[in-house]
């Protein structure tokens, strides 16, 4: 990533600059491009999702952080409640309406994620969106007025339509497309037989420990669900990703 005279350097047109803290002795900035990125020497444009894959934790977490609140800026650029244009705070990191004073704050939408298991053996699903032949723990968003928990069972139901036992909490991960929380639990198979929706999800199948199919990459939450799994059962994590 550029720092400040490199930056300056590369000509690059932008929108207004987001300051997002510091990382090691470095003060991090976020900016939105006025023009898609061109070619420039011995710069390479890339993707978030291709960062996460290839950068150091510390890195992909101030790169997703600023994506999330480019994101949200861009799209809080006008009042919900009487259209006026918003303006940004500079107490805290918030947009205010300049007519009626409503004040939006950047979005975060809560996501249950959970590893379902029947003995050594985890329920592993995938849906329409996911890439060919890769297949995931469940997952979905959390409803007004319902707990986490509830939001587990939930979702696990109207899904593959079986109960669980024992949900504990298991930790989070900020996942910045574009501005989702992903609260991770684990929970035990209680009855029931796999009845997939057929919208939300297209194939489901329990699976042993030593004959899992493609998972997602090991950065993902996802993944730490299952790599604990196995951990726990005594086996090594020599999958496909």
């Amino acid at each position: 990533m550029p720092c400040s005279e490199q930056w300056c350097g590369l000509g690059l047109q932008h929108s207004v600059r987001h300051y997002l803290g510091v990382m090691g002795d470095a003060h991090c900035y976020a900016v939105q491009l006025l023009d898609e990125p061109t070619e420039l020497e011995g710069v390479v444009f890339k993707d978030l999702r291709s960062v996460l894959l290839t950068m150091d934790e510390s890195i992909t977490g101030v790169a997703g952080l600023a994506f999330q609140i480019v994101h949200w800026d861009r799209t809080h650029r006008f009042c919900g409640q009487c259209g006026q244009p918003m303006e940004p705070m500079t107490e805290e990191r918030a947009r205010k309406c300049a007519r009626c004073d409503l004040v939006f704050f950047p979005r975060l939408s809560p996501v249950i994620i959970v590893r379902v298991s029947r003995g050594e053996q985890l329920l592993l699903a995938r849906s329409p969106h996911t890439p060919p032949g890769m297949y995931s723990v469940l997952a979905g968003f959390v409803e007004p007025g319902e707990t986490l928990e509830e939001a587990v069972v939930r979702e696990v139901m109207e899904e593959v339509g079986v109960s669980l036992r024992n949900i504990r909490y298991f930790g989070s991960q900020p996942w910045p497309f574009p501005h989702s929380l992903m609260i991770g639990f684990t929970a035990e198979h209680a009855g029931g037989e796999i009845r997939i929706d057929g919208k939300e999800i297209e194939d489901a199948n329990w699976y042993s420990v030593d004959r899992l199919p493609m998972l997602p990459s090991p950065i993902s939450i996802a993944r730490r669900l299952v790599d604990d799994f196995l951990r726990s059962v005594g086996r090594e994590a020599d999958v496909k990703h």
